[in-house]
């Protein structure tokens, strides 16, 4: 999903700075711009999610929040940004579910999720599609794995490069059925897209928004979605859950602070965004999209961010998923 497409739809308390070892107090937050880092490129759902909420929240707090991009190394150089910043509220990171997967990817990372972040606040969530070029000879989920097994690791699946959501997932996927496909990684999410519809990859994962033109446009044939029902916007493809329960994939995004940042900021923020998320319009916005907001408390997302860099880890080592 391209920026474009997701803009046109998508009580102060004393704050403790931490410098040098010396604390002050300041009170009132925000009282001037706050920083928003996406630890990816300027294009992507994640980016446009995070310009839409600044903007939101721009007017809702009355200070200017700014998206500042540091992409790199599968989102960690930006994550470690926000982890080495003030705890003082004016620096925030997005993070997804790239994160999640990182804490077991990356082991050498400059940070760890749990003790250098302070979860704010859940954002959403986009369920993907299991898609394969059309001149496949498979019809489901079924037919994919009975040719994968007959021509064992002569398929193969796109993502968009290793380590990311979409690797992981469908490794995990490939691992849990039995079956063997060549993993083929690209510099970004539309030069995957375009390797499937010209044949050049058999089989990719992608968010439903962003796949869905080209499955009704006849280009690439939707196998199964991968969220718990089936998805509003491909309401005739079945999700991988019907024939294999407890399976479940989707990108999340949330907002995280350093670790330390004040509690009363920190639920300042999630009741900000709460708010904003249960507007109709977001609702109806994201619903669109295919996605879903998700409202939690700071206490609840800390605890959704644990339950997924459990699974990313046990998927992990499942599918044998390294970076090089």
């Amino acid at each position: 999903m391209n920026r474009r497409q997701c803009l046109a739809g998508l009580a102060a308390s004393p704050v403790i700075l931490r410098a040098g070892g010396v604390t002050a107090q300041a009170s009132g937050w925000p009282e001037r711009p706050v920083r928003v880092i996406v630890p990816y490129g300027s294009a992507g759902s994640t980016d446009a999610v995070a310009r839409f909420l600044s903007d939101r929240l721009s007017a809702a707090l009355g200070q200017t929040f700014i998206v500042e991009n540091r992409p790199g190394a599968t989102g960690t150089i930006g994550t470690d940004a926000v982890a080495k910043s003030l705890p003082d509220g004016y620096t925030l990171g997005v993070i997804t579910t790239n994160q999640a997967a990182n804490e077991t990817l990356q082991p050498r990372r400059p940070y760890h999720l749990m003790r250098d972040m302070a979860p704010v606040a859940a954002i959403n969530v986009y369920r993907h599609v299991i898609a394969i070029n059309s001149r496949l000879p498979a019809n489901d989920l079924a037919g994919l794995f009975a040719h994968a097994k007959a021509n064992p690791g002569k398929l193969n699946y796109a993502s968009s490069g290793p380590g990311s959501i979409w690797h992981v997932a469908t490794a995990a996927l490939c691992s849990r059925v039995g079956i063997e496909m060549e993993h083929i990684p690209f510099r970004n999410y539309n030069e995957a897209r375009t390797a499937l519809v010209a044949g050049q990859v058999d089989v990719m994962m992608d968010a439903i928004f962003t796949m869905a033109p080209l499955i009704q446009g006849g280009q690439v044939r939707a196998l199964a979605t991968t969220g718990p029902v089936r998805s509003d916007l491909l309401p005739d493809t079945p999700a991988v859950s019907e024939t294999m329960p407890g399976y479940e994939a989707s990108l999340w995004n949330g907002l995280a602070a350093p670790a330390g940042t004040p509690s009363a900021t920190i639920a300042k923020l999630n009741n900000a965004i709460n708010r904003i998320l249960a507007m109709p319009d977001v609702i109806d916005m994201q619903r669109k999209q295919g996605s879903e907001p998700m409202l939690m408390s700071p206490t609840e997302f800390g605890a959704f961010l644990e339950h997924q860099i459990v699974q990313q880890r046990d998927w992990i080592a499942a599918a044998k998923v390294q970076l090089n």
